[in-house]
């Protein structure tokens, strides 16, 4: 099973986004996909992918339940279907408790001299869910914010997928991509492998090439650069859907460049599966439409 978290320290770089369109990449290629936010502020991934009803429902089971030993239900109960047969597990409020949740947990087992890591409660739900049984792909959505998150986000898949803004302002975070993952890997005591850096945003400054150059040479595989398409992913927000619905239900003809980019999402897709060492059963054409009637704009 490929899997991996998309994450960045820096926020504002298009991180849920990405992780929307590659799940429905991997999944429109005929992959088992699981998609699993974990960051309790609004504007999520849920909210991206419209399955975000429940999040303030007391009554309901929820990830933070089972990620505490106290699931109301079975695990698979937790799990919605989105566009493309991506599976998704709702956030859910308790979110934002959830370091708390598992200090009260690890305080209660350490009473009764049992052992409850923190950092390791992810892993354990999915492996007693056999969910590498079920799906070729993970993807876990941390917020930017260091804490439990995160930290069980990276031990559950070990595996990171940056998104890098091209920027002054995103220089800082693109200079320390190489101590991010090493402090992370000394902090959780594990080997973190970086699938890949996503420059996004790119304009075709000659300061945008020199960062990008910096990643490159920091030894970082860069398979793809995004352009700024902000008119396509705030059409994705506001139609709650991926970039590749966008285009196909909310576009009355296609646009070339909108095309690239769906055909880039495809490829880094691609990229990361044979990183993985698993094969898409159907990839389409990069950027391809099935069955699309949209007129073609130059």
């Amino acid at each position: 099973m490929l899997s991996y978290a998309v994450y960045s320290e820096a926020g504002g770089v298009g991180k849920t986004t990405l992780t929307a369109n590659l799940a429905v990449a991997h999944a429109r290629a005929g992959l088992d996909v699981l998609a699993i936010p974990l960051d309790p502020q609004d504007g999520d991934l849920s909210y991206l992918f419209d399955t975000d009803h429940d999040r303030s429902k007391s009554d309901v089971d929820t990830l933070v339940h089972h990620l505490v030993g106290r699931g109301k239900g079975d695990f698979e109960d937790l799990i919605k279907s989105v566009e493309h047969g991506v599976d998704i597990i709702p956030e859910h409020n308790r979110l934002e408790d959830l370091g708390e949740a598992l200090r009260k947990e690890q305080e209660a087992r350490s009473d009764f001299g049992e052992s409850f890591p923190m950092w390791t409660q992810l892993q354990r739900v999915l492996r007693e869910a056999e969910v590498h049984k079920d799906y070729d792909v993970l993807i876990v959505d941390p917020p930017a914010s260091s804490g439990p998150h995160l930290y069980n986000a990276l031990d559950a898949t070990r595996n990171l997928v940056i998104p890098v803004e091209p920027s002054g302002k995103g220089q800082a975070s693109v200079s320390g991509l190489d101590d991010l993952v090493t402090n992370l890997e000394d902090q959780l005591e594990i080997n973190i492998g970086v699938l890949a850096a996503v420059p996004n945003r790119f304009k075709g400054t000659k300061d945008q090439d020199e960062i990008i150059a910096e990643v490159k040479e920091q030894g970082f595989n860069v398979p793809v650069i995004f352009r700024d398409r902000t008119s396509l992913l705030e059409g994705c927000w506001r139609q709650k859907c991926s970039a590749f619905t966008y285009v196909r239900e909310h576009r009355d003809r296609q646009r070339d460049y909108e095309i690239e980019t769906l055909a880039k999402f495809d490829e880094l897709a691609r990229n990361l599966e044979q990183q993985g060492g698993i094969e898409a059963p159907n990839a389409p054409e990069p950027g391809s439409l099935e069955d699309s009637d949209l007129e073609v704009e130059a």
